[in-house]
């Protein structure tokens, strides 16, 4: 398993803390330095079966700086990908994959189902 995940962030903290107390193990990756590239991002959307738009980090800085929330309507998702893959700080986190599971922020009835 894999968990992307910020430093500074609380949510991000708050699933490590959750798989930590069950024993999970985990390979922990900081997304501002270590983040998943496009071909990676691709497989792991598809795998998701999730609309990217889950993926983005809506209410992060750069988000916003960027005006992607009026940018993303015209752009494909080839495009959507390879701007996810430009920068980890525009990637929802935690982000979290196993062989079958991606789980994307925190709803703690999926953690419960890991």
């Amino acid at each position: 398993m894999i968990v992307y995940c910020y430093s500074k962030c609380s949510t991000c903290k708050k699933a490590l803390k959750f798989l930590n107390e069950r024993s999970i193990s985990y390979e922990l990756k900081d997304i501002s330095k270590e983040h998943p590239l496009y071909n990676e991002l691709k497989d792991i959307i598809n795998k998701s079966g999730l609309d990217i738009k889950k993926f983005f980090n809506t209410s992060g800085k750069l988000y916003r700086e960027l005006n992607l929330k009026d940018k993303l309507k015209d752009m494909n998702l080839d495009e959507k990908i390879e701007l996810l893959a430009s920068d980890g700080m525009l990637i929802k986190r935690p982000l979290l994959i196993d062989k079958d599971v991606v789980l994307v922020g925190v709803k703690e009835e999926e953690y419960n189902n890991l």
